[in-house]
């Protein structure tokens, strides 16, 4: 098991949940995938829950604001490129059409952040690491593997997120899929949505990898979860399935045909 010390800029570093109801979705995930539960108090108030596996963090979970829900915004799971000048980033997302919700931040000693969305409309947020590193144990089973971007205008998103954070993108597939590479390391893939999507927004997608998909597909249906796309090969690379927990957040699993490749810490 080799556990992340530390990310490069520009990679994915963590992910966390917004639910509506946080006692059913600790319920869920800890039966799912064996994640342990660990709540953290916070300044002004209410409770972080990191969730952990092995005594290692792998994604975290908060509450949906009420303003949120108010707003019609469903639970959702988020995902965090790591950089270490989250001010930079902020100016540079300004500059290439992006949206700052708010401006950066600090959390407590735990780190600074931003959360921005795309030109296309995909949230996302930025971490600094100070005490908190990120995700401990990724690309291993019942962690995260891979983000990815769904959206209607792939070409507006390359150019931003170029611009933000330098990746490269390259089609890899006859469908057109994009994988995005930093610094050689392919570490996200963006989809294009068609009319079949409906009203579904652009967002950043997050698959968690587990050893079998059919049987965690069947699990994920038995703890009350809807789903939304039944376990289905990803080309040569494995298989995969779409699920949205109890309480209404999409997340996919996936299975690999080979190893995947290590994390990306070091």
């Amino acid at each position: 098991m080799q556990v992340v010390k530390s990310y490069p800029d520009g990679i994915f570093c963590w992910v966390d949940l917004s639910t509506t109801d946080t006692a059913g979705a600790k319920a869920f995930y800890s039966a799912l995938f064996g994640w342990e539960i660990e709540d953290r108090p916070i300044d002004g108030g209410g409770v972080y829950t990191m969730l952990n596996l092995g005594g290692h963090s792998v994604a975290g979970m908060g509450e949906l604001q009420p303003e949120m829900q108010a707003q019609g915004i469903p639970s959702h799971w988020m995902s965090y490129v790591k950089h270490d000048d989250v001010d930079g980033v902020a100016e540079r997302v300004a500059a290439a059409g992006g949206i700052l919700l708010f401006p950066p931040m600090d959390v407590m000693d735990q780190g600074r952040m931003i959360m921005s969305q795309d030109p296309t409309g995909a949230m996302f947020g930025v971490w600094q690491p100070n005490q908190h590193t990120g995700a401990e144990l990724v690309n291993q089973p019942n962690t995260l593997v891979w983000n990815e971007l769904q959206t209607r205008e792939t070409a507006a998103a390359q150019e931003f997120y170029h611009a933000v954070f330098g990746w490269e993108g390259e089609v890899a597939d006859a469908n057109g899929y994009v994988v995005f590479a930093q610094d050689g390391r392919r570490q996200a893939g963006m989809l294009a949505m068609d009319e079949s999507w409906g009203d579904v927004p652009p967002n950043w997608a997050v698959y968690f990898q587990v050893e079998d998909v059919a049987a965690y597909q069947a699990r994920a249906q038995e703890l009350g979860a809807n789903i939304l796309v039944p376990m289905m090969p990803a080309g040569e690379m494995g298989h995969f399935a779409v699920i949205q927990d109890p309480q209404g957040a999409v997340f996919t699993i996936m299975k690999f045909n080979g190893p995947s490749d290590p994390p990306p810490g070091y």
